[in-house]
């Protein structure tokens, strides 16, 4: 059936398809490198303690059969072997039946991952990655023609994306609505990247027209990825180069490159795209019933849109087929970190020699200026973001974190940037204590080459030593 597929969109496919498993190598890699220490047999949030009281049902994954932490491990490098794969193109290399499945491993990998993740997973790119990986293992290989019905459903995904995030904003914080917002959002943002001091500090009538530009791109250019070309490929290229001036000024693991994959999907590449054969009945009817079952599932999304309490970052199944999105509802207006610190001495004196831990991606030492991560997700920087902003934030984990530390646990210790003491000697008691921090200005940097200041706010956790310690 001509009306099928697309063959125009032939390298747009091949190009969101291998960039979609460069992030799926990403997601599993940064699972393998961090669970021990945030959700292993030993960590912060046991998956099997989560496991005891959460039914397959609700969380369905793999690990719901079995656990141990190597079978965790097993399972995120099998994932980045697979995507490795697919970055690679294995999956054309296989009958479409075959590559269909191949999609599906990653997908049902992650998604297994995701549902036992616990507060380290419950950020809105989670589910994106997911939903649209669903959606690429319908997507075809080079035994057909890209389907129009999956190419629509992409678009969906990002309209939902962007169109969802301009709602928050217009909707949430009044500064969103003076354009000020931009005038807070760099310095306050969860994790600063290397270039968000100067953003920081450019013009303050840049920073609105920055915020009018957002309004433009989220709330009304959305709408032109359903016009007919070259118009809809002007739309994605407009989400594009805001995605990548968003990946300039800070780091927000991998949410601003899968907006970037999804809106290549969007693009009409010029191309001279291979005669194949018409796509096979039972491809036709699989694609049409899967889209069909998101269309009816995507009802949830649109209410939560049009509604005046829209939330963001939902997921409404616990296969995480269709969600809704969104980013920075509110944006603070004074940046506070957690520092900790440990001490040898005991008992801990105001005046002993108290060391702080230096983490990879949070503010902590003054002079140390921050750095690219994104795509890789630091975990446990992202929840100190939170816990600064309330204790509550941290309420399940931050125990668990200052008892691995008073243990000298290795695979904590590996999640940070520098630990003062070895793990064969931990120190004898743990503090923790609440900063305002700021972006000093030009003439303070040139003085004392430091990128933050910082004053004393509160303390967060008087100090602490593991029971029974002698």
């Amino acid at each position: 059936m001509d009306w099928f597929t697309a063959p125009g969109y032939w390298l747009s496919r091949l190009v969101f398809q291998r960039g979609l498993a460069g992030l799926y190598l990403v997601a599993f890699l940064t699972a393998a490198l961090q669970f021990r220490a945030l959700l292993g047999e030993r960590g912060m949030t046991p998956i099997p303690r989560y496991l005891a009281r959460t039914r397959f049902r609700r969380a369905p994954s793999l690990f719901q059969l079995h656990y141990s932490d190597r079978f965790f491990a097993g399972c995120a490098w099998a994932g980045c072997a697979v995507s490795a794969a697919l970055i690679a193109g294995a999956d054309s290399l296989l009958p479409l039946w075959a590559g269909v499945l191949l999609w599906l491993v990653p997908w049902a990998l992650y998604l297994s991952i995701v549902n036992v993740g616990q507060t380290w997973y419950a950020f809105g790119w989670e589910s994106l990655l997911l939903e649209v990986g669903f959606l690429a293992a319908f997507l075809g290989n080079d035994e057909v023609a890209p389907p129009i019905v999956v190419l629509f459903l992409l678009r969906w995904v990002l309209f939902r994306v962007e169109f969802g995030a301009g709602l928050i904003k217009i909707r949430g914080d009044r500064c969103w609505r003076d354009l000020t917002c931009l005038y807070y959002h760099h310095e306050t943002q969860p994790m600063p990247g290397p270039l968000s001091w100067f953003f920081h500090h450019l013009p303050k009538p840049l920073h609105r027209v920055e915020v009018a530009a957002n309004h433009f791109t989220q709330l009304v250019v959305p709408f032109l990825l359903f016009t007919p070309q070259p118009i809809a490929s002007a739309a994605a290229a407009l989400m594009i180069v805001t995605q990548l001036w968003l990946v300039l000024s800070g780091n927000f693991a991998w949410l601003n490159w899968i907006t970037i994959v999804l809106a290549f999907s969007a693009l009409l590449l010029p191309t001279d795209a291979p005669s194949v054969p018409p796509a096979p009945l039972w491809y036709e009817v699989l694609v049409l019933a899967v889209g069909a079952g998101l269309l009816f599932l995507s009802h949830r999304p649109v209410l939560n849109m049009v509604s005046r309490r829209q939330v963001m970052n939902r997921s409404y199944d616990p296969l995480h087929l269709v969600n809704t999105y969104g980013a920075f509802g509110s944006v603070g207006r004074v940046r506070y970190e957690v520092v900790v610190e440990g001490t040898y001495d005991d008992p801990p004196r105001e005046d002993s020699d108290w060391r702080a831990y230096e983490f990879r991606g949070k503010p902590g030492d003054l002079r140390h200026w921050p750095r690219q991560f994104a795509p890789y997700h630091l975990r446990l920087d992202w929840l100190m973001w939170f816990a600064a902003l309330s204790p509550g934030y941290a309420g399940e984990w931050f125990g668990g974190l200052v008892e691995r530390l008073l243990e000298g646990d290795r695979a904590t210790l590996r999640l940070l940037r520098r630990s003062p003491f070895p793990p064969e000697a931990p120190p004898r008691h743990i503090r923790a204590r609440l900063f305002r921090y700021r972006y000093t200005d030009w003439r303070e940097l040139k003085a004392t080459g430091a990128c933050w200041e910082r004053s004393y706010v509160r303390d967060y956790l008087p100090p602490t030593r593991l029971i029974g310690s002698g």
